[in-house]
This record gives structure tokens, C-alpha cells and sequence, in this order.
């Protein structure tokens, strides 16, 4: 970590040097989030002052300490809250029980150009099928060995990559990645991943993503026809004209410290949901925050984490077997 360096001249006319590295136990009322970066401070240990959140700007991945994150992310002036990641090496394989079933998984091109990971048990016989949707890191190892603890428990998955290849090792790739994404072209992988599925069997079709995924997950279920669509914290939405063309049932999971997706901003998304008669499950974890149930970040909480993968295997259970 880089010395910050200040000098004081006192009274006497002494100068006097003091020299520190900036510590993330203390308040850094000296050093915004963007000279902590330039000081040598990683990303995941920026320190706000009290009552703010960091946020990863759009405009260049900078950090920045916010009062109202929500907003600044509903209008697209930010990218993620931040920090997720910890580096920890704790996986969801390592938290989650598989099913009765052994699987095998390879990678598959499933439309032009594209890959995505394809897991499904070894029996042959037509199963459910899943799109799984990866976290603004891509799709990485966490993703695919949660691809083959569902595949576990009898569908087949198709984890796809909407990042073509490429997969983020910092916040900073991150965010470049989920700035330069197309949103139009990843609706047409979703759909080619749909009839992938399809192609192989599978007569009903659901969805599930977290965070970006989670994001991506309802963007599914807006376009393309589906039978269950589970959202692990991803931004509600709350247009009507958009909502209305669901037709299939929501599981949707979220922490009430979410600072970025407030409990608030849940409850009127379920409210919308209700008028439009469309049947939905609308968790908020309390004493949570985002990315509560991915091992790797620091806000990793296993209770909640287990409490919500029951809920999602009762979930796909019910609605497509």
C-alpha cells in the first residue's frame, strides 16, 4: 500500500513530516475514494464516511461515496455497488448439497458464436430445463459449479455467457464488461439459450440469475415465453406495460441492507406484480445485504444463503416438474 505523506508546518516554523498508510478501520476524511485508489487501496477496502455507500461510476469505473445509491443506479450513473468480491475461496459447491443425481457437463455452442455451459444428469430422458444467468463477473467457476448442484436435482442447465469468453478478475474489469454489454444481443442468447434447451428435450423452461444475473433473469421472463423465473437481488422493475406480458410465476430473493435495491423498491415491485395478477414470492432477508448468498463476497450469510437455495429447489419443483 502506498504512504500518504503530509507536512505540517507548526508555530515555530519547524516542518514537520508525517508519514502513514490510509487504514481501513479509521474514517479517511483526507482521501476520497478515487486518491485511496491512486494510494494503492484495493477496491474492496475503500472506506466511505458514515451514511454513504460506494458505488462504481459509469462513466469510467471510478469509485464514489454516495448518500442514495438506488437512484444513481436506476438512472444509470452507476454501474454496482461495491465492494462484492473478497477473494474468499469458499464456493457454492463447498455450501450446498447436491441432488440425487450425477450429472455431465461440456461446453456447448448454442447459437452462432456463443458458449455456455451445459449440464445435465446422465440419465437420458427429457428434463426441465434452466437458463442460468451469470453475476457481473461472467461466467466463472462459482457459476458453473452452481450450474451442476441444479443439474443435480434432475434438469438440465444451460449456463449461459453473455460476455463472450470473458470473464472479470477485479471490479474494475467488472464494471468495463457490464459497461460495454448489449443489451439487445443478450436478449437473443437468452432466446437461442431457451431453444437450446428446448432442442434437447426440455418441455418447460425457467430462468435464474444473481445480481446482474438476477437483472437478466427478468429481462428473460419479459421476452421470451417461460414457465418460472427466479431473481436473486436484481433491479425490480415496476412498468406495468412491461410487466403485463409475464405470464409465468416470480421467486424472487433479496436482502433488506441492500442498499442498492431498497426494501422499498421490493414492496412496490410485489405491489405492481399483484395488480397485474401475476403470481410471485418475494423474500427480503433481514440483517442482509446484496450478494448475500454468493461464498465469495464479504457480505456472504449462510442462513440466509441455504434458507433461499431451498426455496429455489421447492420453487422449480413446483412449477416445472
Amino acid at each position: 500500500m502506498a504512504l500518504t505523506r503530509v507536512f505540517v508546518t507548526i508555530s515555530l516554523g519547524f516542518l514537520i513530516l508525517f508519514e502513514f498508510a490510509p487504514s481501513i478501520n479509521s474514517d479517511p476524511f483526507w482521501l476520497s475514494p478515487v486518491a485511496q485508489q491512486n494510494n494503492g487501496v484495493e477496491l474492496g477496502r475503500i472506506v466511505c464516511s458514515e451514511g454513504t455507500t460506494l458505488i462504481m461510476k459509469k462513466s469510467d469505473q471510478s469509485p464514489a461515496c454516495v448518500k442514495d445509491p438506488a437512484i444513481l443506479l436506476q438512472r444509470g450513473w452507476g454501474l454496482h455497488i461495491l465492494p462484492e468480491y473478497a477473494g474468499i475461496k469458499n464456493t457454492n459447491s463447498d455450501m450446498f448439497e447436491s441432488g440425487p443425481h450425477q450429472v455431465i457437463s461440456e461446453m456447448v455452442e448454442y447459437s452462432d458464436g456463443s458458449f455456455g455451459y451445459f449440464v445435465r444428469p446422465t440419465e437420458e430422458m427429457a428434463r426441465p430445463g434452466i437458463v442460468m444467468i451469470h453475476e457481473w463477473w461472467g461466467l466463472n467457476d462459482n457459476v458453473k459449479q452452481m450450474a451442476e448442484k441444479l443439474a443435480s436435482h434432475g434438469y438440465a442447465i444451460l449456463a449461459v455467457d453473455l460476455y463472450n469468453g470473458e470473464v472479470a478478475k477485479s471490479a474494475t474489469i467488472a464494471g468495463s464488461l457490464i459497461k460495454s454489454y448489449d443489451s439487445e444481443a443478450g436478449i437473443a442468447l437468452m432466446r437461442d439459450s431457451a431453444e437450446y434447451l428446448k432442442s434437447h428435450g426440455a418441455e418447460k423452461i425457467g430462468s435464474i440469475g444473481w445480481c446482474f444475473g438476477g437483472s437478466q433473469s427478468l429481462i428473460f421472463a419479459l421476452n421470451v415465453e417461460n414457465d418460472a423465473t427466479v431473481i436473486y437481488y436484481g433491479q425490480p422493475e415496476l412498468d406495468t406495460s412491461k410487466l403485463e406480458k409475464i405470464k409465468s410465476p416470480i421467486l424472487g430473493i433479496y436482502g433488506k441492507e441492500d442498499t442498492g435495491i431498497p426494501e422499498q423498491s421490493v414492496l412496490e415491485f410485489q405491489s405492481v406484480l399483484d395488480d397485474l395478477g401475476i403470481e410471485n414470492h418475494l423474500h427480503i432477508y433481514d440483517g442482509v445485504g446484496h450478494a448475500f448468498a454468493n461464498p465469495s463476497n464479504r457480505n456472504y450469510s449462510a442462513d440466509a444463503a441455504n434458507d433461499a437455495w431451498q426455496k429455489t429447489l421447492e420453487f422449480f419443483e413446483q412449477n416445472l416438474t
